[in-house]
């Protein structure tokens, strides 16, 4: 049995522990604001917080969950009035939207680490995280607003 929490809220898990944290969470508590998209930790889609650092959840398991505190998108901030997303809506950052939720918990962890990173920083951290829209340049911009209101 593995227990952990996500988003504040306390779970456990029986089954197998190498399942992909990803899976559990839509699945299992139809989280769904994170989305699969490569398999392969590549893309960043499903970029979730463990322990507040930003892991893939498709390459994560249930197994190294055990003990840790699991953030999804859908806890980031319950209003989604987190400082990244605020900057997302101000500078109408997505296109489709697909990869969103991923790049915004990617830059949510980076401001918790680094509050005011430059742009070097801010595109070095998110350059595992792919917009097929191209939508970068808003993405870097927002990142920047969330930091320094600017």
């Amino acid at each position: 049995m593995v227990s952990f929490t996500v988003n504040g809220v306390g779970h456990s898990f029986d089954g197998d522990p190498n399942t992909p944290l990803l899976w559990y969470l839509r699945d299992e508590l139809g989280l769904n604001g994170t989305k699969y998209g490569c398999g392969t930790g590549l893309c960043g889609a499903c970029t979730i917080h463990l322990d507040g650092q930003a892991v893939r959840g498709c390459l994560a398991t249930v197994a190294e969950a055990e003990g840790a505190a699991v953030t999804t998108i859908e806890g980031l901030s319950p209003d989604g009035n987190h400082p990244v997303q605020v900057a997302w809506r101000e500078l109408n950052v997505p296109q489709c939207g697909f990869c969103q939720a991923g790049q915004i918990m990617q830059a949510a962890s980076l401001l918790a680490a680094t509050p005011n990173p430059s742009d070097a920083q801010i595109m070095d951290e998110m350059q595992g995280n792919i917009c097929r829209c191209g939508c970068y340049q808003r993405i870097v911009g927002a990142v920047r607003r969330a930091s320094t209101g600017v």
